[in-house]
């Protein structure tokens, strides 16, 4: 029997959605890209955000469809969407054959077996127990995967509903994370990069103090993984540690992704935010002053309930000022369960969104100006594919995380391999790209 997979939303979903392929793997299941080839489709969904639920129920239809044009005989849903909407989809979806909650993904050849017979299944266990980590097939380029250090989160800011769909953070023992990584370096991997809700909060449960620097110190000790990254560390648990590991750890790319949501404090106190505006402003500074060519990653809301002209004006000047080298922003989207959908002063769409797009023109301005300074500089590259229409190469460099940052694409006399280093020199600068030729001794 022929399995298809789709897998929606964040880095945090795909190990999931990898360790699933596993398990059915491990049990005879020919897993097939093609979905119209697929007898069983696995939809493993998001739910964070409105616009991330339009999409999974839009692939629950679409893929849905099948069923009458193509092999489908039956659709599982897995993850957030699976998990915090439960009853409403069993009761308003008829196509959805099965549902998973986030604790019941080892339940995914029990699902199979179950679907394949014409029958219903739904499992939905604590997610507080269950396992972390797990023997996993990559779906991602052989030389670069994720980690999943952590699961579930703790923060609980008052926009986001993770916690409820998730849990409360889980840290993975140090040495299984460890084993991990020794695993995939010997699978070619040469790229880590680290991911949990939290990155920075990593061993406070199960060792009563964050132990990330620990964490990392073990990797580096433990493999030859040549490039070790940081996504999603919150400013006010930067240790000194931290810092200290990511000056003075070469196989620590230089690299932080820090999702800072706001600068006023206002806001902040609002978001239930650990931390105010000083604390994102002094851990940058801390950053900065320790590794003056750290590339430093965030993101940030707008249109929050009770943000003001001047909050906003607030956190335009800071971006202005702090010039971060990687950027994303988003509108606020009151979501179901949480603190935040019910506060007074909510703000009209139409505000959020033109508040969005005068932030991100902000940032395209900084871009540019930051990408045109890389223009005659060397820098090395982890080659990642041939474009063939094109005729050139494409890779990253360190200051460039998968999937959400810009790409470097370059000529070269020769063909080189996908998770091949070498250096490039920068010959043209486009809004978040770069172009350059390849540099042999």
């Amino acid at each position: 029997m022929k399995i298809g997979f789709v897998s929606l939303g964040c880095s945090k979903n795909l190990v999931d959605t990898e360790r699933m392929l596993y398990l059915l793997a491990e049990a005879g299941y020919e897993i097939t890209p093609e979905a119209e080839e697929a007898e069983i489709i696995v939809l493993n969904t998001c739910g964070f955000i409105e616009s991330a639920k339009s999409e999974s129920i839009e692939n629950i239809l679409d893929l849905a469809s099948l069923k009458s044009i193509g092999n489908l005989r039956a659709l599982i849903c897995t993850g957030c969407l699976a998990e915090r909407y439960r009853e409403e989809i069993m009761e308003e979806m008829p196509e959805v054959d099965a549902l998973l909650g986030v604790g019941s993904l080892e339940k995914i050849v029990e699902a199979v077996e179950q679907v394949a017979r014409g029958e219903k299944y739904t499992a939905f266990l604590d997610k507080e127990q269950s396992p972390l980590g797990g023997d996993r097939v990559l779906t991602t380029p052989e030389y670069t995967a994720y980690l999943k250090i952590a699961e579930g989160c703790d923060n609980r800011c008052t926009y986001c509903a993770i916690p409820l769909i998730r849990g409360r953070m889980r840290s993975r023992p140090i040495e299984d994370i460890v084993a991990e990584a020794r695993d995939l370096e010997r699978l070619g991997v040469k790229e880590l990069n680290l991911i949990a809700q939290d990155t920075t909060r990593y061993g406070l449960d199960l060792y009563g103090e964050y132990r990330l620097a620990a964490l990392v110190k073990a990797i580096t000790e433990a493999t030859d993984i040549p490039w070790i990254r940081l996504l999603y560390c919150y400013p006010d648990k930067i240790t000194d540690e931290l810092v200290d590991e990511l000056k003075n750890n070469p196989r620590l790319v230089k690299y932080m992704d820090i999702p800072i949501q706001h600068i006023s404090s206002s806001v902040l106190h609002r978001m239930n935010r650990h931390g105010d505006g000083d604390t994102i402003k002094e851990a940058i500074a801390r950053l900065r002053a320790a590794v003056p060519d750290i590339t430093l990653r965030t993101t940030a809301m707008v249109g929050f309930p009770g943000e003001t002209e001047e909050d906003f004006e607030e956190l335009c000047a800071f971006i202005k000022e702090t010039r971060f080298d990687r950027f994303g922003g988003f509108t606020f989207s009151p979501e179901e369960g949480t603190e935040a959908a019910l506060l007074p002063h909510q703000l009209d769409e139409e505000i959020k969104q033109a508040r969005l797009d005068a932030l991100m023109e902000i940032q395209l301005d900084i871009s540019a100006e930051m990408q045109a300074k890389k223009v005659g500089e060397e820098i090395l590259v982890l080659a990642e594919g041939y474009d063939v229409p094109a005729g050139i190469h494409y890779g990253r460099s360190a200051a460039d995380a998968p999937d959400v940052d810009g790409k470097i694409y370059f000529s070269s006399p020769k063909r080189i391999a996908p998770g091949t280093f070498l250096r490039v020199k920068v010959t043209e600068a486009l809004d978040y790209d770069l172009i350059g030729k390849a540099v042999f001794d």
